[in-house]
């Protein structure tokens, strides 16, 4: 059993490169990004935006390693108190944590990502470009052990995601 992380900011790919991953392994998929919304869909407003979403995932993601399923954890992750939440599930759960940060190394690629999942977007919360770039301006950089995936040059990063996990 293993909790993946994928880390990234919006737009990289980390929803698409997990599930792919998740059909593979198989695993659980449980994303900050959809729970967040939905709370909001059903009027639920916090005072730290996502806060409550993360904490939610964490529970889940609990449950899921405890009946034997592998877990993936689908979040931006931008800074160290998310990423603490995570340490602190895996070292509880005693089961191995292992971070993928997503990225997509090209910027006129990673902008048209943004704009064409913001003008399909079906609730507020999918982020414009400019929201993009004040996430990267507030994200803090990883330390530690982790697999960088470029989706931008990887053709099918898959398999050297499976490897990494396992």
């Amino acid at each position: 059993m293993v909790l993946a992380v994928f880390a990234g900011l919006p737009g990289v790919g980390k929803s698409t490169l997990a599930a792919a991953v998740a059909a593979e392994l198989p695993a659980a998929v449980l994303a900050v990004d959809t729970v967040d919304f939905t709370l909001q869909r059903y009027g639920v407003h916090e005072p730290r935006p996502g806060f409550a979403a993360y904490g939610v995932v964490a529970a889940l993601a609990e449950e899921q390693i405890r009946i034997g399923h592998h877990v993936i954890i689908d979040a931006v992750n931008p800074v160290k108190a998310a990423r603490e939440l995570w340490t602190d599930l895996a070292d509880r759960m005693r089961v191995p944590l292992r971070v993928v940060e997503v990225v997509c190394g090209d910027d006129v690629e990673h902008r048209r990502r943004v704009e064409e999942r913001y003008k399909a977007r079906d609730h507020e919360g999918v982020p414009d470009w400019v929201r993009v770039l004040e996430r990267q301006a507030e994200y803090e950089p990883y330390l530690g052990p982790r697999l960088v995936v470029d989706t931008h040059l990887a053709k099918d990063p898959v398999p050297q995601v499976i490897d990494y996990l396992r």
